[in-house]
């Protein structure tokens, strides 16, 4: 789960992590009474569900309120489109605006998951900014990474090390190992999978300030946080996704013409990688999960075929807890109920196999069935060739 700018910012203040001082808006009078409180030089920041804004044009230092006023009108309402977004971009419904700060260095820190170790790790540099991703592949050596052990907990010794690393010394460095405790604290509190200070900055002052922020909240902890859900902007959030969340299904919208229907994210993901290798496009990733009723299948379904890009649907189903005949009566309801014309090719096996497959080819609809998971994406490929 994703949160935007300025309550990340609100978040880590509570933790006593320094941020300059803003005020988020609804609208460009907002913005302009707001730009005159920061006293009219100031930063106007788009808020989207990515990163890049900055590239996009979604970051613009302004110089009077007026200015900032136009900003945002230019602003709101407009679809940034960065690295992260993908070609459709997200669309601005609120803005940051923030004081300038005159910056002497910036730097580079996050606290993330490392799915290798399965533990929390550091990860910071002296070259932050826009373009830590080119850091990263051109000059890993400037990339200092600290597997914590979540026994131990991060030490105060490892912060120190690593705010010596960034060449911090003195009174800055002693709190650069405090703000290093309060993220690594927040992260465990808040039940982050990722908590990033983009640029952190030692200002001309003397003073830390974390000028960017992001966070992200794991999802299976979110039942531990009853302010989580009101803290989402569902307008940044795919609607079918949105839709698949109310009936606990894992839905990811891909750039395919392929819908793909499984159950376990292991054979998911497998699934997406056969039908690549096969020629295929998916056009999402969707899990029912091991348990799922006949009511779930059917919902799920209606999912992948509400996405106008789906031109053919691949089901692979191992029934294990789930029986093979009530996928079927799933998925013929479903797709019985839309009206689905599109090919459909279907690999399943376990149990009551030959009861699902009786009833999808006695079904009527333009379906297939997959002997293995190969022979299935080679199918859908072909049938999709031939519509």
């Amino acid at each position: 789960m994703n949160i935007h700018e300025y309550q990340a910012k609100e978040i880590l203040s509570t933790y006593g992590i320094p941020v300059p001082r803003n005020r988020v808006a609804l609208t460009a009078d907002q913005v302009e009474r707001a730009a005159k409180m920061m006293g009219g030089h100031c930063v106007v920041k788009a808020q989207i569900y990515a990163g890049g804004r900055g590239k996009a044009g979604g970051v613009k230092v302004v110089h009077h309120p007026e200015q900032a006023a136009d900003v945002a009108k230019e602003l709101f309402g407009k679809r940034l489109v960065t690295k992260q977004t993908g070609p459709e971009g997200l669309k601005v419904r609120r803005i940051l605006v923030e004081e300038t700060v005159e910056i002497a260095r910036e730097f580079y820190l996050s606290i993330t998951l490392d799915r290798e170790t399965s533990r929390y790790c550091l990860i910071a540099s002296a070259e932050g900014g826009m373009d830590i991703e080119e850091v990263a592949q051109k000059a890993p050596e400037k990339i200092h990474v600290l597997t914590i052990d979540p026994f131990t907990g991060l030490r105060t010794y490892q912060a120190r090390k690593i705010a010596l690393a960034l060449g911090l010394s003195g009174a800055v460095c002693e709190d650069c190992v405090e703000l290093i405790l309060n993220t690594y604290k927040c992260c465990l509190e808040k039940d982050c999978s990722l908590v990033e200070i983009n640029p952190l900055v030692v200002t001309k002052a003397g003073w830390l300030l974390a000028m960017d922020a992001k966070i992200s909240f794991d999802d299976n902890a979110v039942y531990r946080h009853r302010e989580y859900p009101d803290m989402m902007d569902y307008s940044q959030l795919d609607p079918l996704e949105i839709t698949a969340g109310k009936y606990d299904l894992a839905y990811i919208k891909l750039t395919g013409n392929i819908g793909c229907m499984v159950n376990g994210a292991g054979l998911a993901m497998a699934t997406l990688d056969v039908l690549k290798e096969f020629g295929g496009e998916p056009a999402n990733f969707l899990d029912v999960g091991g348990g799922a009723t006949r009511e779930k299948v059917a919902e799920a379904f209606k999912i992948i075929l509400q996405d106008c890009d789906v031109k053919a649907v691949f089901v692979n189903i191992f029934g294990g807890i789930m029986r093979c005949d009530v996928i079927a009566q799933g998925i013929i309801e479903a797709a019985s109920e839309v009206h689905c014309a599109l090919p459909i090719v279907v690999r399943m096996d376990g149990s009551n196999v030959e009861d699902g497959k009786k009833l999808l080819l006695e079904s009527g609809l333009n379906v297939q069935i997959g002997e293995n998971l190969g022979d299935g994406a080679q199918k859908i490929v072909t049938m999709l060739a031939q519509a």
